[in-house]
């Protein structure tokens, strides 16, 4: 059972696909570290030795940002964004989608789900 950065790895994974697990590293980053460390790809994490465990917990915590850190930067970042009311800030303080996307017919989950079409407003009471 490889412990890195926090994260219990799952044992039945491969180790590129298993270094995703944790918060802050991708398929690129995760094919980098492996890379340098010299394991190969296809390595089961259940099969790793614990010299090549402490090698990929040595480089994944000292070369990358992760977890706790990563996750305290971007929410300085987004508090950022608030604080001087730029229009990305307004975004998150809604939120709405930041990055430009259409509200007018996706993100209904963040709407409350919505929908409103043209029968569907309060209906006049018809006289007889």
């Amino acid at each position: 059972m490889a412990r890195i950065a926090g994260v219990t790895l799952p044992a039945q994974k491969r180790v590129d696909i298993a270094l995703t697990y944790i918060y802050g590293i991708g398929r690129t980053t995760a094919n980098k570290i492996i890379a340098a460390s010299g394991v190969p790809a296809e390595t089961r994490v259940k099969d790793l030795s614990d010299a090549q465990t402490d090698k990929l917990r040595e480089l994944v915590e000292k070369g990358e940002k992760v977890e706790g850190d990563l996750r305290r930067e971007v929410m300085s970042n987004i508090k950022r964004l608030k604080e001087i009311k730029s229009y990305r800030g307004d975004r998150h303080t809604r939120k709405l989608p930041v990055h430009g996307q259409r509200t007018k017919t996706n993100n209904r989950t963040v709407r409350g789900n919505v929908r409103r079409t043209m029968g569907s407003g309060k209906r006049k009471l018809e006289k007889t």
